[in-house]
């Protein structure tokens, strides 16, 4: 005898709650996982001294084991990838802190609603921005995502949150809250900690901590 529909209905929903748990208990937590030499990392950079602060970030992080790296900006910023690109090009003026075979990469994406933009146009562009997003994370399959608020980073997170529900690939989120936010989040630092997307959340202000006690408090970046 065949399963009737309803069954096989409830059989996709049993494995989406025990894939969506399984999910939401490893996020935030060490997750084993074959040895490997090099994460490949994603960095989301923003105007408005996103960029500063991320690239302040990067500065500090092991060269050899966050590679290669894909710098990611709205397609209306002209120069946060600029600013990116110099400071990989510095990188490669010293052998020894950087392998030159893992060149990084610089794209853009385009931007869910700009500046003054209706919210009834904005739907469509939300539509092709998330399209795009997944395109990109697909076409660079990042093990690791770092962000620190600027919008593009929400169907960036979004899109890898999703491929890591259905199986696809794990990619950890890192968030690192602007240190502008001394009293709440910003919008994307709040969607990114509701949801819950990032499996780190760091914010720079104590006050932050306590009000967003699953947040941890990581000093300042720059």
């Amino acid at each position: 005898m065949e399963p009737d529909f309803v069954s096989i209905i409830a059989l996709i929903v049993s494995l989406l709650v025990i894939r969506v748990t399984y999910v939401l208990y490893w996020t935030g937590r060490p997750f084993k996982r074959a040895p490997t030499t090099s994460l490949r990392t994603m960095i989301v950079l923003g105007s408005g001294g996103h960029t500063a602060e991320m690239l302040s970030i990067v500065n500090v992080l092991q060269k050899d084991k966050y590679a290669p790296r894909s710098y990611v900006a709205a397609l209306t910023d002209n120069m946060s990838l600029q600013k990116a690109q110099v400071y990989e090009e510095s990188l490669l003026n010293h052998e020894s802190n950087v392998d030159r075979k893992r060149g990084a990469q610089f794209m853009q994406i385009y931007r869910s609603r700009e500046v003054g933009q209706s919210y009834i146009t904005s739907i469509g562009t939300t539509i092709v921005a998330i399209i795009h997003a997944m395109w990109i994370v697909l076409e660079l399959r990042p093990q690791v995502i770092l962000c620190n608020g600027p919008g593009t980073c929400i169907p960036l997170c979004a899109c890898a949150y999703l491929l890591k529900l259905v199986g696809w690939r794990w990619c950890t989120i890192i968030y690192i809250e602007s240190i502008a936010r001394v009293k709440k989040l910003s919008l994307s630092g709040f969607l990114l900690y509701k949801l819950p997307l990032a499996d780190h959340f760091f914010v720079q202000w104590p006050l932050l901590q306590q009000k967003f006690p699953r947040s941890q408090y990581g000093g300042r970046v720059m």
